[in-house]
């Protein structure tokens, strides 16, 4: 199947090349027909599955184009909203449709001015857009397609109640369309309340786990936690990468350590105010930093490329977030490698990921110290094979050679050389050889006991041997191991005042930036180039 097959507008075709799509995702292959047979729609997909182009070409081809908003995507997080809005300027912009991301710590009058100026489609974040609505700032907004996109991170982030109410003030003849990466119990009571004869579209976990990702988890104890992913980016070859972390906390005092070790590294998560969150996303684009060091929340909607490694500092506590962490590499057919650290205690939630996304995860040793001494010299060999020679270091052997022999010289560079590339904390770090055959052998003995565990396929494996062993199904293993952040972890503080015009307190729940952090100034509509009026803010950028 092509994009041609659709039935889809020549502008939306020209965007669509333009941007680079040469064939249908599988969940655009499922979707798009369906939204242009105006169906209501419940679709399961991860992020980086598509699902921007799954539901937003055929919305886009089935526009009037008359004045006033016909389309509504509602995003959970305010960095989802830009992406999402930039993406679809870049599919539309040969159809002259404009777009408005709506969000908070942006102006509200130049919101609603962008909106009136004719903009076809609104993408928003449900506190700013709900307050725009409560206070009826938005005049005729009576969009006939309305797309509700990572509804389970809503969930999570306690919006339900107000995406309610904004359907509440929609008009009641309309097209929805509802994407999540799960299907908790909330959701589809949701999905059974908005939409009207949904049909289901589902892409498999086993289509989107990444082949092109190679995946390992490494046993530690608890404590070991920092020296191992220290050790692991000393030994991986690493571009640029992001650690996982369960808590706010656990990111800063993780980051801390990385930086006062020399590496470029920082945290992502709820606490950070907008500026300081844009300034860390755009460092980690640019290169400037190797290590991104982020919570599930906070990292949710990031589109970065280039990303060589994953790293789960703590194992995620169920599969979709394992195959929503891990798909942030291996992007665009491009390699990469996720690496999970797993306690003796959690390899019961080892097993349920390896299951549930029919994995293979194998075991590997973590590196020794020496391993990763004698790694650097052969990287620092190839290098030095491949240096260009300079006129100073010319001028700078011969001065040497005043006083010294050539194969001094030689000896003392080298050294000065390898003196950078250190190898700190302890020779060996993890479990590994006879300790953790033994554990093994108990868990398995233990998984048989309990009819446990998984062997076979989708079974995590020890070193490639292709055999997995049994989940370990002990009731005092700490099912939440690791402490999973509560939801109000942000603390809800003050609710909301609904007479007044804005919201008073800030829902901040788990990792999320406050609503009114920050003042990204612009969010102005993606215009028509040739015809609209740049001086607006066509590009979003004020």
């Amino acid at each position: 199947m092509t994009f041609q097959d659709f039935g889809l507008k020549e502008e939306i075709l020209k965007g669509v090349t333009e941007a680079g799509f040469t064939e249908p995702s599988p969940i655009q292959a499922q979707a798009i027909p369906h939204v242009l047979a105006g169906k209501d729609i419940v679709a399961q997909a991860q992020t980086g599955t598509g699902k921007t182009a799954a539901f937003g070409l055929g919305i886009m081809s089935m526009l009037d184009m008359n004045d006033g908003v016909e389309a509504l995507i509602l995003t959970p997080t305010r960095e989802l909203c830009t992406q999402v809005s930039d993406e679809i300027y870049k599919l539309g912009r040969f159809r002259g449709i404009k777009t408005v991301a709506i969000y908070g710590g942006q102006s509200i009058s130049r919101q609603v001015d962008l909106v009136s100026r004719g903009a076809q489609i609104v993408v928003a974040t449900p506190g700013r857009l709900i307050d725009h609505l409560l206070n009826g700032r938005l005049k005729n907004f009576t969009p006939k397609y309305v797309v509700l996109d990572e509804a389970d991170e809503m969930l999570d982030m306690g919006f339900l109640e107000d995406v309610e109410e904004i359907f509440s003030h929609l008009p009641k003849t309309r097209q929805t369309l509802l994407f999540s990466a799960t299907m908790p119990p909330q959701i589809q009571r949701l999905a059974d309340k908005i939409l009207k004869d949904p049909v289901t579209v589902k892409v498999e976990s086993k289509e989107v786990t990444g082949e092109n990702i190679e995946q390992f988890y490494h046993v530690i104890e608890d404590w070991e936690r920092a020296d191992a992913i220290v050790r692991l980016i000393d030994a991986e070859d690493i571009t640029r990468s992001i650690v996982f972390c369960r808590t706010k906390k656990d990111s800063d005092e993780l980051a801390t350590t990385l930086i006062a070790k020399g590496y470029p590294a920082k945290a992502l998560h709820g606490d950070l105010d907008q500026r300081q969150r844009e300034e860390v996303i755009k460092n980690f684009k640019a290169g400037k930093l190797a290590v991104l060091v982020a919570t599930d929340v906070a990292a949710r909607g990031l589109d970065i490329n280039d990303v060589s490694h994953v790293f789960n500092y703590h194992i995620p506590l169920d599969p979709e977030s394992y195959v929503h962490r891990i798909g942030r590499t291996g992007r665009a057919g491009k390699k990469g490698k996720a690496i999970t650290l797993v306690s003796p205690l959690e390899f019961r939630e080892l097993s349920r990921i390896t299951k549930t996304t029919k994995a293979q995860i194998y075991h590997m040793d973590i590196p020794t110290a020496e391993d990763v001494a004698k790694s650097h010299s052969v990287r620092l060999i190839e290098k030095i094979k491949t240096q260009h020679i300079s006129d100073m270091a010319t001028e700078l052997y011969n001065t040497l050679s005043e006083d010294m022999d050539q194969t001094t010289i030689i000896l003392k560079v080298l050294s000065k050389l390898l003196s950078k590339n250190t190898v700190g904390g302890p020779s060996t770090i993890g479990i590994r050889g006879q300790a953790l055959a033994k554990l093994m052998e108990r868990s398995a003995k233990f998984g048989d006991s309990r009819s446990g565990g998984d062997r076979g396929r989708g079974g995590f494996n020890r070193n490639r041997s292709g055999g997995g062993y049994r989940g370990n199904r002990d009731g005092g293993g700490e099912r939440t191991y690791g402490d999973r952040a509560p939801r109000s972890e942000g603390e809800r503080s003050g609710g909301y005042n609904r007479d007044g015009g804005n919201r008073g307190g800030e829902r901040t729940y788990g990792d999320r930036a406050p609503r009114s952090e920050g003042n990204r100034s612009g969010g102005g509509y993606r215009g028509n180039r040739d015809g609209g009026n740049r001086s607006g803010g066509d590009r979003g950028r004020a």
